[in-house]
Parts: C-alpha cells; structure tokens; sequence
C-alpha cells in the first residue's frame, strides 16, 4: 500500500473511532451531567458567591469619649466595607461579641480623645479583630489603619490651621498605584476565569482516564486489541474527543456565563486562545492516560484524579501567586502545564496580547505536554504487550 493510502486510511480509522468515543461520551448521563454543571452553574457559583475583597465587614464601637472627634471616626467606618453593628456599653462585651462571631470588628475609643487630639498630646485607638477568616480579617485591619492613619493626618493639619487641601504642600511619602487591567478590580472576573482553568485540567486528566478505564470495565478493549486498530489508534481518537468536548464545553461557559453575566472580557484573538487550550488539554490529558494504566475501574480513576491534580490545582499559581511560594515548589511547578497556562488565559482574556509575547509559555508547556503524553502513551502499550 502507497504511504498516501496508508494516510488516508489512518484518517478514516482515526474519524470513526472519534465519533465513536464522542457517542460513547454523550450516553454516559452522569459523566455529562457532571460536565454540564461544572462549565455552566459551577462557573456562575463560583464567580459569584467567592469574595476575597473585604465587604459589610461588621463593626462595633466602644466610644468612651462622646465627642466630636470620636463621631467624626466611626463616620469614616461605612459600607461597602463595613457595617456598623451598633455601640457598646461596656468594653467587655465586645470580647464576647467576637467570641460568638456576631461581628469582626471592635473599635475602642479611650476618653479624653477629643481634648488630646485639640491639645496636641499623644493618643491611639485600639482595634480588635477576628482573623478567624484571615484574608478578611488582615484586609479589615488594613482598611482600618489606612482610616485612622488619614484621620490623624487631618486632625493635625487643622491644629497648626490649615486645611486639608493644603496637604499638598506639606513633604509626604505618597503611594499611587495604577491599575493597568481589570482597572474596576472586579474579581468576578479573577474568580470565573479561574474556576474555568480548575475545570479543563479536571476533564483533561479525567475525561481520557475515564475513557480508556471504560474499556477495561466492559471488557471491550481486547475487541479493539484484534482489530487492524494499532494501540496509538485506540488512545488518540479518546484524547481527540476529549478535546473537542472541553472546548464546546469552555465556548459554553466563556459566552454563556462569564460574557453576558459577568462582563468577563475577551481582549485576544478567539483562534489563539482556543489553540492553545486544545495544546493544554492534549498535554494534560497524558496524566489521564497514565492514571487509566494504574486503575483498575472509574472509582479509582476518580480517586488517583483527585491525588494528582489537587496539587497541581493549589501549587501551579491559581490560588497562591508562583512568586510568592518556596522555591523548590517554583522548581516543581515547572514541570506543570497549567502553570504556563495560566499566563496564557489571562493574557489573552484580561490583556489582550498575541503569541509574540505568549510564545515562551506556548513552547514550554508544548515541550513538558509532549514529555508527559509521550510517557502516558509508552505505559498505555507497554500493558499491551
């Protein structure tokens, strides 16, 4: 047979057998419903309900002094970052307020506020908070020093009788920052377009595992071992429809969910992007056809999905930003698709660049996706043989 004719038949073998794979994919209800949630409800769940920016935070007030100064205070204190949850009588009554959660804050006043601000003398304001939820407790605590500290600077301007627009005058250390994007720091945005990189490396590791495991369970793969199918032919077509699946799947969730709800923006080229999240799903999906040679049924695909995409999830920079983690871990994630995925998302989604300046990420996780599926399909012949 002509090398031409070899090719052509490979191609038929290769379009059939996907097909197959995609009618196989769409009769398993429970993998599809699954599917379906986690690019549409799940997206919406999570980009709406997750906030990590402070907001109502409640506040108490302990106002020993009743003055002008001391109202002037609390007045700064107001939504959407805080709500003020009433006075107190006694200063130990906050204690037990925060011991039983009932609010996060407690702002003490001392007496004689208002005559030491006038007079000049040294006087400080103290603040209870409950970091039981961290993030929310350090930023309430920032935002509170951030208020006072402005609320003293005034209050010292105007005992030497100028006024608060004269403050330019006075030498001072200023820190500006600017926001180049997502300039509103909406982090429904940050929020849905993670939620979406956690869901395609799932289904990139689950869906190829799945498959191949499906086969062992029914008995079917020994059917496609005496066939003219050659192993490559048996595990390509699975990886192929895969594919296919989890980009339909993340058109869903882009202009479904995160565009119309969202306002999520699309700033990159479409082609680019879906390009290369088809590069990141086949080199995922390596770590699929490992685990499908180690297990035995879908239970224990399930489980060894869990054991070995969870770290990638936490430590490849979703959560937790690369720079900021240890540097044996920074070493570790190098061998991580996701890690050069990341960058690659965001970019095209929030900054709108090209492959000119996503190149070096394309290249590495082509090279480590090759690396990984290159070992996952040697494991997926050698059972064979």
């Amino acid at each position: 047979m002509k090398p031409a004719d070899r090719l052509v038949v490979w191609c038929r073998r290769l379009t059939v057998m996907t097909r197959k794979e995609l009618v196989q994919l769409l009769r398993d209800i429970p993998l599809m419903a699954f599917l379906i949630y986690s690019f549409t409800l799940s997206v919406y769940v999570t980009g709406n309900g997750i906030q990590t920016q402070l907001r109502n935070a409640g506040l108490l007030v302990y106002d020993a002094d009743r003055s002008l100064s001391s109202r002037e205070l609390v007045s700064r204190f107001h939504l959407p970052y805080f709500r003020f949850d009433g006075e107190l009588i006694h200063a130990d009554e906050g204690f037990r307020r925060l011991d039983r959660g009932r609010s996060m804050m407690v702002l003490d006043i001392p007496a004689r506020f208002h005559e030491a601000l006038v007079s000049g003398e040294p006087t400080a304001v103290q603040l209870l908070v409950d970091t039981t939820n961290a993030p929310q407790g350090l930023s309430a605590a920032g935002y509170a020093a951030r208020i006072v500290g402005q609320f003293g600077q005034e209050s010292v301007l105007a005992r030497n009788g100028l006024a608060a627009s004269s403050s330019t005058t006075v030498p001072m250390i200023v820190s500006d920052h600017r926001v180049w994007y997502n300039q509103d720091q909406n982090e429904t945005w940050f929020e849905s377009i993670s939620h979406l990189l956690r869901m395609i490396t799932i289904f990139a590791v689950l869906l190829p595992a799945a498959a191949l495991v499906r086969e062992k369970e029914r008995g079917t793969v020994e059917q496609l071992l005496v066939s003219p199918l050659t192993p490559v032919q048996i595990m390509l077509p699975k990886v192929v429809a895969m594919t296919l699946m989890i980009l339909g799947a993340t058109a869903v969730a882009l202009f479904g969910v995160m565009q119309p709800v969202f306002g999520v923006p699309i700033r990159g080229s479409l082609f680019l992007l879906f390009s290369l999240t088809a590069l990141f799903i086949v080199a995922t999906a390596g770590i699929g056809v490992f685990a499908s040679t180690v297990t035995k049924n879908q239970a224990q695909v399930g489980m060894m999905t869990l054991l070995v995409v969870a770290p990638i999830l936490l430590l490849s920079g979703i959560f937790t930003p690369m720079e900021t983690m240890p540097a044996w871990v920074q070493y570790l994630m190098a061998l991580s698709p996701l890690r050069y995925f990341i960058e690659i998302a965001t970019g095209i989604l929030l900054k709108g660049v090209g492959f000119d300046m996503l190149w070096s990420q394309a290249l590495s996780m082509g090279v480590v996706g090759a690396s990984l599926f290159g070992f996952g399909l040697w494991r997926f012949r050698r059972q064979f043989q």
